[in-house]
């Protein structure tokens, strides 16, 4: 689904193709627990690139940093996944870590630098309904973090939500490029609520 997603936009694509060798693509993953989604992250962008460039292409350096509030978690990333290695799969370098820290105050986290953008800002299950003020806070956060050319993704458990997400977003400067509903998504014991419901891209707007 976050292939196909992302895969329509073209102009998030032609920054993948940029992207590799010296410059890696830098993505900011924030809630991310304990980033389940880490490894589909690198193997989206890696195979959207191979995909339009070829397999001769420089393969996809990635950078990814997450961040979230809860220590356990974060804990646990860093040990999965953290660290420098290389694709087996592409020959890409991959590059990972995870910090502890509040989202909603990004402009604050020194590990983050100053002035330095990000070519994705991903966010997971976003959860709008649980503290609507907060949520807006780290959606502000979020797309000024993101690079001139970047792009915000996020997906969401529940329709209201999501669209409620969306009008948050788009009035504090994000520009929808996408959204689609799952098909594929997985059910879960609460009604209306599915695993990676909805999808959506943003930019900022110009």
């Amino acid at each position: 689904m976050l292939r196909r997603v992302i895969g329509n936009d073209e102009a998030a694509i032609q920054r993948v193709f940029e992207a590799g060798g010296a410059d890696a693509l830098r993505i900011l993953d924030i809630a991310c627990g304990d980033c389940r989604e880490a490894d589909t992250l690198g193997e989206t962008f890696s195979e959207l690139k191979a995909e339009h460039t070829g397999p001769e292409a420089t393969p996809l350096d990635i950078q990814l940093t997450g961040i979230d509030v809860r220590a356990r978690e974060i804990a646990d990333a860093q040990r999965r996944f953290g660290g420098k290695r290389e694709d087996k799969k592409t020959g890409g370098k991959r590059e990972a870590e995870f910090l502890v820290g509040d989202a909603s105050k990004l402009d604050q986290h020194k590990q983050l630098g100053d002035g330095e953008n990000f070519d994705v800002v991903f966010m997971r299950h976003q959860n709008y309904w649980n503290g609507d003020r907060t949520w807006e806070e780290i959606f502000d956060q979020a797309l000024h973090k993101l690079d001139d050319e970047g792009r915000l993704v996020i997906t969401s458990y529940f329709d209201d939500e999501h669209q409620l997400a969306l009008d948050a977003i788009q009035k504090l400067g994000g520009k929808l490029i996408v959204t689609e509903r799952n098909e594929e998504s997985r059910e879960l014991s609460t009604p209306g609520k599915s695993i990676d419901r909805h999808v959506a891209v943003f930019r900022k707007k110009d």
